[in-house]
């Protein structure tokens, strides 16, 4: 674009030095009161609007997310953490239940009665497998008892605004359900130690008509002399699921389908469950209902309550799978012994 040349005219005394010694002479007879100068030039404006940009530097780079999804990745990692806490949990409970039970001798029936026995158990608490599994739950619940507690304070002290309310409510709901609470409790737990010792008895019939059949299989193959068949048959009924093949050996049958049955059907899991969500939801509310009595002692009650009332419930899952429970591999050991003495 060509630049516009304008001239400008100035009063003649306002002109420069340079310009009216240079023509001194010609400025006495001249008869103009303006007299022209330098010329100069302007840039003019642009016939459009020039768009101008602005750019935002905050602290986040380009790739980092908003603060929205960096909350949600704060939850995230709590959640996880959680997770990995109670698999830890669980890892640990499935490893104790994989230890080989023993059968009880005079020894550790002596052991089992002392009067030492309630100091031992409570030292001995941090290896318990109940109690390692109760972390999870225990300490959910008493971290929602502690953020309430400290809800209920910053409001009695005036820390928020007076438009917050302070939870609290009647105790009296809790007063009327808590028998109900004790009954599925109570109700869960029996049931539980029916299946284990509907377990345990199959299991002695089991052993018992081993040594039984055993017993029959000598008795009818002495005669004969002939050791290598009373041998034989010895070991198919120490390998037993040739023996459940025999029409005769009945009590084998049922025993059998008594553990299957234990193993293959559970307590009815609508019970299992609302006796689990019963438990949540009243440690959910546990501190809203004593946060107006007792205040900072809600956390330990909490505490208190929740490591009580969910070491019954799992005590309950525990025994609901007899066979773990039961020293199997000691009794098995003890048929074999046997029926080896009779070769």
């Amino acid at each position: 674009m060509r630049k516009p040349t304008n001239t400008i005219h100035l009063p003649t005394n306002l002109a420069s030095p340079s310009s009216s010694s240079s023509s001194s002479s010609s400025s006495s007879s001249s008869s103009s009161p303006l007299r022209t100068i330098q010329t100069f030039n302007f840039t003019p404006f642009p016939s459009k609007p020039t768009k101008l940009s602005f750019r935002v530097s905050s602290s986040h780079s380009a790739d980092s997310p908003p603060p929205s999804s960096s909350s949600s990745s704060q939850t995230l990692n709590l959640i996880s953490i959680l997770r990995a806490v109670a698999d830890w949990a669980d890892a640990v409970k499935e490893n104790r239940m994989q230890q080989k039970k023993s059968l009880y001798n005079h020894e550790t029936w002596v052991q089992h009665r002392s009067s030492w026995r309630h100091i031992r158990h409570l030292l001995s608490s941090l290896s318990s497998r109940v109690i390692l599994s109760l972390i999870p739950p225990v300490i959910a619940f008493t971290s929602v008892a502690t953020i309430i507690a400290s809800y209920n304070s910053a409001v009695i002290s005036h820390w928020l605004p007076e438009f917050f309310p302070l939870l609290r409510a009647s105790s009296l709901p809790y007063q009327l359900t808590a028998p109900a609470l004790a009954l599925l409790l109570v109700f869960r737990t029996e049931a539980s130690y029916s299946r284990f010792e509907e377990g345990r008895k199959a299991w002695t019939k089991i052993i018992a008509a081993t040594n039984d059949f055993a017993r029959q299989v000598i008795a009818g193959v002495e005669g004969s002399g002939d050791a290598l068949l009373k041998k034989a048959l010895l070991q198919y009924i120490m390998a037993f699921p040739v023996a459940l093949k025999e029409s005769k050996l009945s009590c084998f049958h049922e025993d059998i389908g008594v553990c299957e049955q234990l193993m293959g059907i559970p307590i009815p899991l609508s019970y299992t469950r609302l006796t689990l969500r019963f438990l949540v939801l009243w440690h959910l509310t546990l501190p809203i209902i004593l946060g107006d009595d007792c205040n900072w002692i809600v956390v330990p009650a909490t505490f208190i309550s929740a490591a009580s009332l969910f070491c019954i419930e799992d005590v309950g899952v525990l025994i609901e799978e007899p066979f773990p429970m039961l020293a199997l591999d000691e009794l098995q050991n003890h048929c074999f012994d046997a029926l080896l003495s009779r070769f």
